[in-house]
């Protein structure tokens, strides 16, 4: 396994005037990514850095303020390369590509990226304390449509879209003009329809 935070202190130990934008911290249990930070120097007073955290267990938001020269708990997160290999048993395993270790995980771990899980996909599993934190998905997978209405011709200009059931069992809307058995390409982060797989 890799370290995946560039921001690594031996002491697991971080100053807030050290945050960069991905460093990851620990709260009270819960994992942070910094997603904003700045510095403030008021005229009175004391320095402090203002921050948006994004939670890397379910994406919630908070802003928070730390004192300047604050030490805060930094989370070293490990990250692996790995390949869905099959589903058993309701949970999704996983191959480790140079150790060739399995890991099983559930869709609850996955979190929504489970539904675009398809066998031989890569994946990066990030590890926190040996735990699974978030399985980040490529963010533009291509998948075949088995379900949806037929294509009409001349609707590629009219902007119009439907509902089409991916080989996953994943839905997302697409143009009209698309018909079953065509591949297209997703972007798994928001679930929208990038273009046809030529």
């Amino acid at each position: 396994m890799q370290v995946y935070d560039p921001w690594v202190c031996n002491t697991g130990m971080i100053s807030s005037n050290d945050f960069r934008t991905g460093t990851t911290i620990e709260i009270d249990g819960q994992v942070w990514r910094v997603v904003e930070f700045l510095h403030v120097k008021p005229g009175k007073g004391s320095a402090f850095v203002r921050t948006k955290l994004k939670s890397v267990r379910n994406g919630n938001l908070i802003e928070k303020t730390f004192r300047a020269g604050e030490s805060v708990q930094q989370a070293i997160l490990e990250k692996s390369n790995l390949q869905h290999t099959y589903v058993e048993s309701g949970d999704y395993v996983f191959m480790d590509m140079k150790s060739f270790e399995e890991t099983r995980l559930s869709s609850d771990q996955i979190g929504r990226g489970s539904k675009y899980l398809k066998e031989g996909m890569e994946v990066n599993v990030i590890f926190y304390k040996e735990k699974v934190l978030e399985v980040e998905l490529p963010i533009s997978i291509t998948l075949k449509v088995k379900e949806t209405d037929p294509g009409v011709k001349g609707d590629t200009a009219s902007g119009g879209t439907k509902p089409a059931i991916l080989e996953t069992g994943a839905q997302v809307m697409v143009p009209l003009f698309i018909s079953p058995g065509e591949m297209i390409r997703v972007d798994t982060r928001n679930d929208s329809y990038l273009g046809r797989e030529n």
